[in-house]
């Protein structure tokens, strides 16, 4: 049973921690080759995909994605999907996807002149999946060494993790308030029980021993 309980707590907190690095922006520094616009049909992946751009219809099996190909420091490359999030899920109310892949094609560059930027996003890039991060802002930077500090995910882990040791504190309290003196009573009362059925157990033994004699 102390297995299945932490079996139970460890993928809870695994799924938790999935949920948060998918959710969570990331910032990549690369630079721009391309961009284009290209017709996909989604299949067991689209819950991996954003929904229609604002003010489209909702639904649809396939339909125009405009993606920005990039290059890493490391020679690797990456693209990026980039679509609209509206008000849906993850929150971070996007709706200028077109102002967006216009701001990518400006800052298309080449391998001997490369135009280093910061593509912020969320998401991941599994290539057997078809999955593409969603990218949700670019900005130009000074060069591949250029480094980010990722402040809006310090802020939001150090407030969920102020949160969980809040309510964890409390149930404690709760528990040892609460629960604890109830699960201590009926323990008691089991035992009470136990001892009374021993002592009945022992009179009836008793009882019988003193016919057979």
């Amino acid at each position: 049973m102390v297995y299945l309980k932490w079996a139970i707590i460890l993928i809870f907190w695994l799924m938790f921690g999935t949920v948060l690095h998918y959710t969570l922006p990331q910032h990549d520094v690369a630079w721009v080759t391309d961009t284009e616009v290209r017709r996909v049909d989604f299949g067991e992946n689209s819950i991996f995909w954003a929904h229609p751009d604002t003010g489209e219809t909702p639904g649809t099996v396939n339909r125009d994605v405009q993606f920005i190909r990039t290059v890493r420091p490391n020679g690797k490359p990456f693209v990026y999907r980039n679509e609209d999030t509206g008000w849906g899920w993850p929150p971070y109310f996007k709706f200028d996807t077109d102002n967006l892949q216009t701001e990518a094609s400006k800052l298309r560059s080449t391998e001997s002149d490369p135009n280093w930027v910061v593509v912020t996003h969320y998401g991941w890039r599994i290539p057997y999946l078809t999955i593409y991060p969603n990218a949700v802002r670019i900005k130009s930077v000074d060069g591949p060494d250029h480094r980010v500090i990722n402040w809006f995910n310090i802020i939001v882990l150090t407030i969920l993790a102020a949160l969980i040791y809040a309510i964890w504190v409390r149930w404690r309290r709760f528990r040892e308030k609460r629960i604890d003196p109830v699960l201590e009573d009926v323990g008691d009362s089991f035992d009470a029980a136990g001892d009374a059925i021993s002592e009945r157990r022992g009179r009836f033994r008793r009882w019988l021993d003193s016919w057979r004699s």
